[in-house]
């Protein structure tokens, strides 16, 4: 049982997984202090630099929608930051390394089934109807 735990925990991708899980809270800390200490002050409410201090009070419940504020302005911070500096170079990374030949284009419906069937085929190879190949 230790052998397998060891080799579990030991695995490329759960070290890796352990290591991005690390590094995403310190980016979150990051990006929480920018939005607390940088960001809000420049968006303020006039009379107001800090969100996290905003309140409001029913039945002597106290609702700090100032806090909350503060953490939505950082969750859009972190999927922008995420989004375009992760996703989209990925995106067109992924794009540039393509490989293999498209298949929407070597392929067709078959007008009887709607089934997707190669751009040559004389019959349907899904409802067996005799089709006039157009490749």
């Amino acid at each position: 049982m230790w052998k397998d735990f060891k080799e579990f925990v030991l695995r490329g991708n759960v070290v890796d997984l352990a290591v991005a899980v690390v590094l995403g809270a310190a980016f979150g800390a990051v990006v929480t202090a920018f939005v607390a200490d940088l960001l809000t002050p420049l968006i303020a409410i006039p009379g107001k630099a800090d969100f996290s201090g905003l309140t409001f009070t029913i039945h002597g419940s106290v609702f700090r929608y100032g806090h909350f504020l503060n953490l939505l302005i950082s969750f859009v911070v972190v999927a922008l930051v995420v989004f375009f500096l992760v996703v989209r170079p990925l995106n067109v990374l992924m794009e540039r390394r393509k490989t293999g030949r498209d298949i929407e284009t070597e392929t067709r419906d078959c007008p009887e089934c709607l089934s997707s069937i190669p751009v040559g085929a004389r019959r349907c190879a899904f409802c067996t109807a005799e089709l006039t190949p157009t490749g």
